[in-house]
């Protein structure tokens, strides 16, 4: 039976929506947001944002001439909630205020995700639902210990979309997700390897607070005795430390970028297009991609090892797969594990709008949150 479904995927800036009449797409847009509009809000909770975004949304279904009574579920993007394992889940009370005061977290604008989509769904009269937020955790027991008691490992990975490209190359295999094993590389901003078990993620590098390979924009694992030092060294604040650990770690601390594609072309060619932030040579520059493209590698072959080399096959996905270099050094890296399949990009309303799917076709998969 086909659903009528209406996604939301907030960002820091922006709101990915689409509204969907089964198969077919009524409209899928993303709305960037200006400094103009963001400027009350700054320096507030971001749940100040709620009745901007709404009415957004609100427009938009009244512009393409959509009931709201025709609307079968609304499903938002996950934010930070308590760790859960993978699935579907009904926004409840408890959700929604978890949500709204950052109780695990603190306030991210992917929380307005779950807040959003309860509060449509309250006019639309339908269930409203999240799926797979970043905090899933599904960690076999082993996985969780660092080396000190105090500071376990802690899974927040890009699970939305790990677990949709490993469901379609499973279902491509002629099998289900839950049949089979394998390692999903999501590389973007932040980079996430997870070895998938038989529907689970019992192991994988939390690349948002400094675990695994080196980013665009993130360190990744570093020495800890060097780090240690730099925090009592007087030079740097907190916030200082968290930059360079996020933000200003990996690719941009030694190019001065964090733009692949910016980082390639003056590779390639050695020249810098107007406006370029690039402060390095090309060989120095490849030299960094290289070694980002390397660590990435290590850390496939580590959750290869977590899955005992019984790997039926490898993904790499995320906006750095665009790049023609990056999947195919990998692959070089890589190969011999198990196949590999590149799927560029990260589909999170296609996402989304398959486990709304998922829920409304088969109620009793649909999660209670505690």
């Amino acid at each position: 039976m086909p659903y009528n479904i209406l996604v939301i995927n907030p960002g820091s800036t922006s709101d990915d929506i689409g509204y969907y009449r089964g198969e077919s797409a009524v409209f899928e847009v993303t709305v960037r947001y200006s400094i103009t509009d963001l400027e009350p809000y700054e320096g507030k909770n971001v749940t100040e944002q709620l009745p901007l975004r709404k009415k957004l949304i609100l427009d938009y279904l009244l512009d393409h001439d959509v009931p709201l009574k025709e609307i079968d579920a609304v499903i938002g993007r996950g934010g930070f909630i308590r760790s859960v394992e993978g699935g579907v889940y009904a926004v409840n009370e408890q959700m929604v205020s978890d949500l709204e005061t950052g109780r695990y977290g603190g306030i991210h604008p992917c929380n307005l995700g779950g807040i959003l989509a309860k509060e449509i769904a309250q006019y639309a009269d339908c269930p409203c639902f999240i799926a797979n937020p970043v905090v899933i955790d599904e960690m076999q027991p082993l996985a969780r210990y660092s080396g000190m008691p105090e500071n376990p490992r802690l899974s927040i990975f890009h699970a939305l979309n790990q677990k949709r490209v490993a469901r379609l190359i499973s279902e491509k295999m002629g099998k289900q997700y839950e049949e089979v094993n394998c390692i999903v590389c999501h590389g973007g901003g932040g980079v996430s390897v997870g070895a998938h078990k038989h529907g689970k993620v019992i192991d994988v590098s939390n690349g948002y607070e400094g675990d695994g390979p080196m980013t665009p924009q993130r360190s990744g694992s570093v020495p800890g005795a060097c780090l240690a030092d730099m925090c009592y060294s007087g030079k740097y604040t907190r916030k200082d430390i968290h930059f360079k650990m996020r933000g200003k770690g990996g690719l941009v601390a030694y190019t001065g970028t964090s733009d692949v594609k910016d980082l390639e072309e003056f590779i390639g060619s050695g020249v810098k297009r107007p406006g370029s932030l690039i402060n390095t040579t090309p060989e120095k520059a490849k030299e960094a991609l290289d070694a980002m493209i390397y660590q990435i590698s290590k850390e496939i072959g580590a959750q290869a090892v977590v899955l005992e080399g019984k790997v039926d096959f490898i993904i790499l996905t995320g906006g750095l797969m665009f790049s023609k270099y990056i999947p195919q050094e990998i692959k070089r890296q890589v190969g011999w594990i198990a196949p590999i399949h590149i799927f560029a990009g990260s589909e999170e309303k296609a996402g989304l709008r398959e486990a709304a799917n998922r829920a409304l076709a088969n109620p009793s998969i649909v999660k209670h949150y505690s």
